[in-house]
């Protein structure tokens, strides 16, 4: 049995916090706070970690949800970051996390003879050979080159004269935010204290040495005390403002590139595979994501405040008419299901030979006691945080044993694959369709039997959600007992997709959910229509940003939507 998020752990573990002093206090709950935690407890230091809003409701629930080793990086000359990547890619694949990672094949449509079938061919061939040589490409295909008729007949929604040929090859996907909060879930069983909705408002000091952090526990309003003997800032985006909270200058800076993704149909494109494109600037993805595919993604400068990023009309167009040069039936805005916005974080030095790091990472020590981890990319978010935790270790009195994460398999992981073989037998015992049960060990993996469970106890949770039928009342319910949330927002945007997925993006499964969240966090329903209005709410001021021309336009109507951290 896998330890739950659930609202008593939570009270648990910040009763816990502020009673002891921690090995290690992660501050930031995205996917590398989230692996420096379990990185931590694994070693067996003593572990928590805090996130001022949900789990991954940063960038790491706003990515392109791919794992990846970054093609393109190949001609950067930037082998090592690329076979770093790649290795990650089969560890996540075939032992960490084989229900949240699976394959995705990609099309590469040629548009020049000869040339560039051998210049991109070439590197093709390479990614694949340093994923084959390193042992970690178990379950993806070779890459293989296709005529225009084959292409073609992959990809019917390509335009014919948009292509010369292609060259199709293997990567992998997972849904991000799932894959984040399963990682907290596997720190929690190890004995990791975890807390969401909880802002770190300052560092506690001993002279220049960082002794832990003050925190402000949102939903109460209480404050606390964590003191640590080590603390890692990994707060992505806003890791110099984390940093000035230690009122100290780093050595390295973070910036913010805005990405965005639209969500259309999946019937919209005929195509069995996805596709990537070069743009002027960087490739565009077009990807599979169950009945729909996600298109992205935009590389522009955002100096905005990091809450809320928007996408502005602008960014729409960029994207439709990027995608539109190949398809043989142009996209609209009416196509357009869902759009979301991220910022990344990339690295900018004081120098010239630091600011090239921006898709590395890096880890610094600016002063005793506090430690950051900066820059990178969701695919190797494990590598990020065990450096981390070693350059904490280094400072420590007793010898800290080395990272063990690679050999650990996340929460849901263990048993799955001999569960999808017995999934019929599953769903006749739970008596659901046997699709139901293979979207569910699709998200939750070996952890499904607590779902059946709910399911036998109360088979209402076996309901379809209003407007949102590829998702059961019961995740809703799961989202709040196990996985850590605490606001409609939580649940219709991370621990489901509804928020891009449905056509009304969540407003029809709303009060649905909200009455399934209410019993379990002892909502009134005076709080139940406080959430409902908020959501919906913010569904307004998103569409409505999304017709604003520029990002200042965009980011102003974004905010007027009230925020549930600020109430």
């Amino acid at each position: 049995m896998v330890a739950g998020l659930s609202p008593a752990a939570r009270e648990a573990a910040i009763a816990r916090m502020a009673e002891r002093e921690l090995d290690v206090l992660v501050v930031g709950g995205g996917v590398v706070g989230a692996g420096s935690a379990l990185d931590a407890v694994t070693r067996g230091l003593t572990t928590g970690i805090v996130e001022a809003r949900d789990w991954a409701s940063g960038t790491s629930s706003r990515s392109s949800k791919l794992i990846h080793g970054g093609l393109r990086y190949l001609e950067m000359l930037d082998f090592g970051l690329v076979r770093e990547a790649l290795t990650e890619r089969g560890l996540l694949l075939d032992r960490i996390a084989p229900h949240l990672v699976r394959p995705v094949p990609f099309l590469y449509p040629l548009q020049h003879r000869v040339w560039e079938r051998a210049y991109v061919g070439a590197g093709v061939a390479l990614y694949d050979a340093m994923a084959y040589t390193s042992g970690t490409a178990r379950g993806l295909r070779r890459h293989r080159h296709l005529s225009r008729r084959r292409a073609l007949r992959q990809a019917p929604c390509l335009r014919k004269d948009a292509l010369t040929g292609a060259i199709q090859y293997w990567d992998a996907q997972v849904d991000d935010a799932r894959h984040t909060v399963t990682v907290v879930r596997t720190a929690a069983s190890f004995g990791a204290l975890a807390v969401n909705r909880a802002e770190v408002t300052g560092f506690l000091r001993q002279g220049e040495r960082v002794t832990g952090a003050a925190v402000t526990d949102l939903e109460t309003g209480d404050t606390f005390e964590v003191h640590a003997k080590q603390v890692i800032n990994a707060t992505g985006v806003w890791t110099d403002d984390t940093q000035a909270l230690a009122d100290t200058r780093g050595q390295f800076h973070v910036r913010s590139s805005k990405g965005i993704h639209l969500v259309v149909p999946r019937d919209r494109l005929p195509s069995t595979t996805g596709l990537i494109l070069r743009t002027e600037k960087s490739v565009l993805f077009v990807i599979p994501w169950g009945r729909h595919w996600i298109i992205g993604t935009t590389d522009t400068d955002w100096e905005l405040t990091k809450a809320h990023p928007a996408a502005s009309s602008r960014d729409i167009d960029y994207l439709l008419e990027h995608v539109n040069s190949v398809l043989s039936s142009p996209l609209t805005r009416e196509d357009v299901e869902g759009v979301y916005a991220g910022l990344r974080p990339l690295l900018s030095g004081e120098s010239e030979s630091t600011s090239r790091l921006s898709r590395e990472h890096v880890v610094g020590h600016p002063v005793p006691g506090l430690v950051v981890v900066a820059g990178g990319k969701y695919t190797t978010y494990r590598v990020m945080a065990a450096d981390a935790i070693d350059e904490a270790a280094r400072t420590m009195d007793a010898r800290v044993p080395e990272s063990c994460t690679a050999e650990l398999p996340l929460a849901g992981a263990d048993g799955y694959r001999a569960l999808w073989n017995q999934r019929r037998a599953l769903a006749a015992a739970a008596g659901i369709h046997v699709a139901r049960v293979e979207h569910l060990l699709n998200r939750y993996g070996s952890c499904v039997h607590e779902l059946l469970d709910m399911i036998r106890e109360d088979p209402s949770l076996a309901t379809p959600l209003p407007g949102a039928d590829d998702y059961l009342a019961v995740e809703a319910r799961y989202a709040v007992t196990h996985e850590g949330a605490r606001h409609l927002d939580d649940v219709l945007t991370r621990r489901t997709r509804i928020s891009i997925e449905a056509w009304d993006r969540g407003a029809d499964a709303a009060p649905t959910v909200a009455g399934l969240m209410a019993g379990v966090l002892g909502w009134s329903e005076e709080d139940k229509g406080r959430e409902i209005k908020l959501y919906l709410a913010r569904v307004a001021a998103e569409r409505d940003s999304q017709t604003k021309p520029d990002d200042a336009a965009a980011k102003a109507a974004r905010l007027e939507a009230p925020d549930i951290a600020a109430l």
